[in-house]
């Protein structure tokens, strides 16, 4: 909870918003995960760089809780009796650290502005617009996706990344944006999920991972998915 964690990931996310904004064709989708505290310096830097907000969507899952009480504070204190603390704890009983139970990760959903009205744009680069037949829990697309967190099936016994996302909501970000064989840039890979996600979609990735060890877990994962896409379809570097 450093006051200044959120400056600094406003100013990184600065520099990343510039790039995407500068590679993305006219109409295209930017998809930025976060946390919820600090989703409001994110969005600032989406939309500085050029890019118009068009949603906050959330990702929502059944978390931990991670609030913890203050007993073992209260038992260390020198400036209690025995008999005080006592009272202090049941006094406050069930009052812990201001820790929510997440159940929610926002997405900042910004769009590249389009090169005339949207039909123009479609026309000519085939992105600005979303895929509505793309149903959620058969659902026309909304802007909350309730979806588990991915099992050790999913991710693989190798994968020992701390933060992998869902397959299945990853799969319907990318039918949501993008057309078959479109190009989804994913500067950021972790354990590869988005690479995954392309390969089962009939996407092209571009991604980067900047860990050897992740890098290898992603291309472990590639492997193991029984497809045949084109041979040209994902492209990892590190």
């Amino acid at each position: 909870f450093d006051p200044q964690q959120g400056k600094r990931f406003q100013s990184f996310m600065n520099d990343v918003s510039k790039e995407v904004f500068r590679v993305l064709k006219p109409g295209g989708a930017f998809i930025s995960f976060s946390q919820a505290r600090l989703y409001h310096r994110m969005a600032v830097s989406v939309e500085d760089a050029g890019f118009e907000i068009r949603d906050m969507l959330g990702w929502t899952y059944e978390g931990q809780a991670k609030a913890f009480s203050l007993n073992h504070f209260i038992d260390k204190s020198k400036n209690y009796t025995d008999k005080e603390k006592q009272e202090l704890k049941d006094n406050i009983d069930g009052w812990k650290t201001p820790q929510l139970k997440p159940m929610i990760e926002p997405m900042c959903f910004a769009q590249k502005p389009t090169e005339g009205k949207f039909l123009d744009n479609w026309i000519k680069y085939k992105t600005g617009l979303i895929n509505t037949k793309e149903l959620w829990e058969d659902k026309f697309p909304g802007n909350i996706m309730k979806c588990s967190k991915p099992t050790k099936k999913e991710k693989g016994d190798f994968n020992d990344h701390v933060s992998v996302k869902p397959l299945e909501l990853t799969r319907h970000l990318i039918k949501l944006f993008t057309t078959e064989d479109a190009i989804v840039l994913d500067p950021f890979l972790g354990s590869g999920t988005t690479a995954v996600a392309c390969k089962l979609e009939n996407r092209k990735c571009y991604g980067t991972e900047r860990e050897t060890h992740y890098y290898n877990i992603i291309n472990q994962r590639l492997e193991n998915i029984n497809t045949s896409p084109k041979e040209d379809n994902i492209f990892v570097y590190y």
